[in-house]
């Protein structure tokens, strides 16, 4: 089923549905591919459409939980290591990095639903920042990495779209 943002809706659930139906789309984006498509390397960088997923699992615990100060699992990677997040492991499975993007947007879930709109959170970096400004965000985030996997289903087996039909 579609996320449908809402015509007339209040904000934070307008703002919370248009962010899952992005995720949705990003999970949708894996439908029937097997593993060795999925971790095949689409661009000179490396960008896989399993990485992406891991990629995106890590800013969903960072911008809601690590700002609101909420319990998030340890990061699967060492921080230190630059593109770390992107790339998956051969010890990784699909599953694994399936259901950690479940967990975190789950703790997300949890932020969402507990945090006023307004209420200011911290960043790493130390900025104060509203629950509206990280909602934001990460509809940016999501959509921008879901458009690439949209490219990347693509060159992998001609498929398009955002949703299953």
């Amino acid at each position: 089923m579609v996320t449908n943002v809402p015509f007339i809706g209040a904000e934070k659930e307008s703002l919370y549905a248009s962010l899952d139906r992005h995720r949705d789309a990003v999970l949708w984006k894996l439908d029937g591919l097997d593993d060795e498509q999925l971790r095949r390397p689409m661009t000179p960088s490396g960008t896989t459409l399993l990485g992406l997923v891991k990629h995106l699992a890590v800013v969903e615990y960072g911008w809601f939980c690590e700002t609101f100060g909420r319990a998030m699992e340890p990061f699967p990677f060492d921080p230190e290591d630059d593109g770390a997040d992107l790339r998956v492991e051969s010890h990784e499975s699909t599953a694994d990095v399936v259901d950690y993007y479940g967990r975190a947007r789950a703790a997300a879930d949890e932020v969402i639903g507990e945090v006023g709109i307004e209420e200011l959170g911290t960043a790493r970096f130390g900025a104060s920042m509203s629950l509206r400004w990280v909602l934001i965000h990460m509809i940016e985030e999501t959509a921008r990495h879901a458009g690439h996997m949209d490219i990347l289903r693509e060159l992998i087996d001609g498929a398009t779209g955002d949703h299953a039909m």
